[in-house]
């Protein structure tokens, strides 16, 4: 399943068609800690783009990369950008749908009990 998988998904990695052209037009300048690995075009260095490993989620890009990617700087992250400072957390994908997302208190899959409504809204009436 696996060269099928290849040809016919395009959210779990790079399909055949972007292997194809990245292989012939663009130069790879980096990876992340991930191991997105980032391109940019042999003849028009402002055209970049990203192969992603695993699934093709951008909240996977981390911030130096994604300011790289939109053309905010022109030099790589590592060069561009000061050093992270010990303040800084790790950026974290997008973790909707996950376990880890956030749930109010009182929602369906949260914990707690939701809060009482205050009385302060009125519903519309048309006249």
């Amino acid at each position: 399943m696996g060269i099928l998988a290849k040809i016919f998904t395009w959210w779990n990695g790079a399909a055949v068609g972007t292997g194809i052209f990245t292989s012939r037009h663009g130069e790879k300048v980096g990876t992340d800690d991930l191991g997105n690995v980032y391109y940019q075009h042999k003849k028009d260095p402002r055209r970049r783009w990203v192969i992603y490993e695993g699934s093709n989620d951008t909240s996977r890009v981390p911030p130096g990369w994604n300011a790289w990617l939109r053309g905010t700087i022109d030099d790589l992250p590592d060069a561009a950008l000061p050093p992270r400072r010990n303040f800084q957390q790790d950026p974290k994908p997008n973790l909707t749908g996950t376990l880890e997302a956030y749930r109010p208190g009182g929602s369906l899959t949260g914990a707690g009990k939701r809060p009482a409504a205050t009385g302060d809204y009125e519903a519309w009436k048309p006249e």
